[in-house]
């Protein structure tokens, strides 16, 4: 480890964690794999007043927002000198327009309304391009057309509320008129539980509810999301939304907790075992389905969890809510007028696709199955597995 970064990390606990024995303590629990990503950065020291300020961290307990619970449960956020307290499955934008958070990971469209609505808010990094949202149903569902009638979940008023189900019932050529179904409203979690109990016959849903089924075998996928769309492009999905009049209080600190954002991202593609150990243990699944999610946002998928904003995806994927007919009460906003990716140019991270050619497709190469890059995801952590009985 870089011996200037050494000198950085004890001037910071000396700060957030007091002196003496605690803050030594502190500072040694920070795993060397995190001081290896840190010691990659030549970071600033903050101010006197940044070091004070607790940011207030939201995110939705799905998969594509994990790189939070990543920051807070390895250290990443106590590595970089920053105080954060981090609320998951929160009203995000709600609690973001009462000036009660600094920033979330939020859904695309919930973002848009929340802009709508005049909460100071502005995208500020890319966190998530699409894929890992399923359609899930029962085992005696062989054909689409036997969900008419059904029990299901897809939220209220999905035909002009939710791009899934539009583009889902498209897909499998069933009615998108939802009196056709019984309809629920319900939480990812409460579909599947509703599910496995058999009190629903299928649901939307992201992972780890959609890997929930697979792994217990309660159901099975019959549609997954997929934002590369062959007649308006490949779009995206959730997104790392800041408050304006935080970012603006605190510059220094905005390219900070951008960083760690990507600092974050980049711990999930090189370490995804101690990844998965952490998802599992926020999301309460067992830890073989936060494997298996990670795998398919990591892999299998490609490389959709990323800190690289692509400006065009995002417009195609306001042109197709308004082809769809979605959410017509923002489809029409100026995307670009909600768009600041300032803070996070200046937040000194890594290019994504360099970081990727060089330290994760040596290991990691796209196309492996679950079970290669399961193996090779316990070899690089050296993970000591308990045999199966």
């Amino acid at each position: 480890m870089k011996k200037s970064m050494i000198i950085f990390l004890m001037m910071i606990f000396a700060v957030s964690c007091g002196s003496g024995d605690n803050s030594s303590k502190d500072a040694a629990q920070i795993p060397e794999d995190v001081q290896a990503i840190v010691a990659d950065y030549n970071l600033e020291e903050l101010s006197d007043e940044d070091k004070k300020y607790k940011i207030n961290l939201g995110y939705y307990n799905c998969d594509h927002m994990t790189a939070a619970c990543v920051g807070e449960d390895t250290g990443i956020y106590k590595a970089l000198g920053l105080n954060v307290t981090v609320t998951g499955n929160g009203n995000v934008p709600e609690a973001m327009s009462a000036g009660q958070m600094d920033m979330a990971y939020a859904g695309f469209a919930t973002t848009l309304n929340a802009v709508k609505n005049k909460v100071p808010l502005f995208i500020a990094a890319e966190n998530h391009t699409g894929g890992a949202e399923y359609f899930v149903v029962s085992k005696d569902i062989q054909k689409p057309e036997d969900l008419l009638n059904k029990r299901i979940s897809m939220g209220a008023n999905p035909e002009t509320q939710n791009l899934n189900w539009a583009e889902w019932s498209e897909q499998l050529n069933i009615p998108r008129d939802i009196t056709y179904y019984e309809n629920f409203s319900m939480s990812d979690s409460d579909a599947y539980f509703a599910f496995k109990l058999g009190q629903l016959d299928g649901y939307g849903a992201c992972d780890p509810w959609g890997s929930m089924a697979e792994y217990e075998d309660t159901g099975k996928v019959l549609k997954r999301q997929n934002t590369d769309r062959e007649i308006d492009g490949h779009g995206t999905c959730c997104k790392v939304c800041m408050n304006y009049n935080f970012a603006k209080a605190h510059p220094k600190l905005a390219e900070r907790i951008l960083l760690a954002h990507a600092m974050s991202i980049e711990y999930m593609y090189l370490h995804p075992y101690k990844a998965a150990q952490i998802f599992a243990e926020n999301y309460n699944v067992p830890l073989e389905v936060g494997l298996m999610t990670l795998w398919k946002k990591l892999n299998e998928e490609g490389r959709t969890i990323t800190w690289k904003l692509n400006r065009d995806y995002v417009h195609n994927q306001m042109k197709t809510m308004r082809r769809l007919g979605v959410r017509d009460d923002i489809n029409s906003l100026d995307i670009d007028d909600y768009i600041d990716l300032s803070y996070f140019d200046n937040c000194g991270a890594r290019d994504f696709d360099e970081f990727i050619k060089e330290e994760v497709d040596p290991i990691f190469p796209l196309g492996m199955s679950y079970k290669e890059w399961r193996a090779k995801a316990v070899e690089v952590d050296n993970i000591k597995e308990e045999p199966k009985v």
